[in-house]
């Protein structure tokens, strides 16, 4: 049964995403850490490529014609864990079911806060220099970029000490809270900073970011 797979999509635009490429590898294993089966797979996504995407991916609409409809992708059964880096896109990619995500770009922002860049090329470079330009050559394939995902994951565990999936889940979920105003007038400001009146604000929209909310109201709990 698997319970955790390392993911990633290639999608046709940013805002309304479909995926176009699925690929994904098993996670059998933290210590030792273990990979397992793998899947890889086009689709058919009923609507058009962005020109921002086929920029990305070099995915063509016509080399998709005779692939399968990307209403047909299904995760495994009974899934737990979907991982990835920003695994939110992937997650908003395929209907956003209902399994736990792991972030591997935040936790790269949490172990190594000194990078100036945190993309999955720019790890592979400080993670496996000797090998990252040989294995950067398919980046933006599903395929190849769920396996530079599941090098830079090896490497976390060992540098956050992570020795379980549900412990790496764990890990997740403080790492994604964020600790500055990401957007607005105060992008930038610690949180301990920003005004009240503007927090209060904040919290009564309905579409606010959960790990924002979950962070205001940490701090809102901890002065209480």
């Amino acid at each position: 049964m698997t319970t955790a797979i390392i993911f990633d999509t290639e999608a046709t635009d940013i805002n309304q995403p479909v995926i176009v490429e699925a690929a994904w590898v098993a996670l059998d294993n933290v210590t030792p850490f273990q990979l397992g089966d793998t899947f890889h797979q086009r689709y058919n996504p009923g609507k058009p490529i962005s020109l921002g995407a086929l920029a990305t991916h070099h995915i063509l609409d016509e080399e998709l014609i005779d692939c399968p409809p990307a209403s047909t992708f299904q995760l495994p059964r009974e899934l737990e864990y979907l991982i990835g880096h920003n695994i939110d896109f992937d997650w908003q990619a395929i209907g956003q079911p209902e399994v736990k995500r792991i972030c591997t770009l935040a936790l790269a922002r949490k172990a190594w806060p000194e990078l100036d860049s945190h993309t999955q090329s720019a790890l592979l470079y400080f993670l496996e220099r000797s090998t990252a330009r040989d294995r950067l050559r398919n980046a933006h394939s599903a395929d190849a970029d769920v396996q530079i995902c599941a090098t830079i994951l090896q490497h976390l565990c060992k540098v956050l000490n992570i020795t379980s999936i549900e412990a790496l889940w764990t890990a997740s979920e403080s790492a994604r809270l964020p600790s500055h105003m990401p957007f607005g007038k105060h992008k930038g400001l610690a949180l301990t900073e920003v005004p009240g009146d503007y927090v209060r604000w904040l919290l009564d929209q309905q579409n606010i970011d959960p790990y924002l909310r979950q962070a205001f109201m940490a701090l809102k709990k901890a002065k209480a």
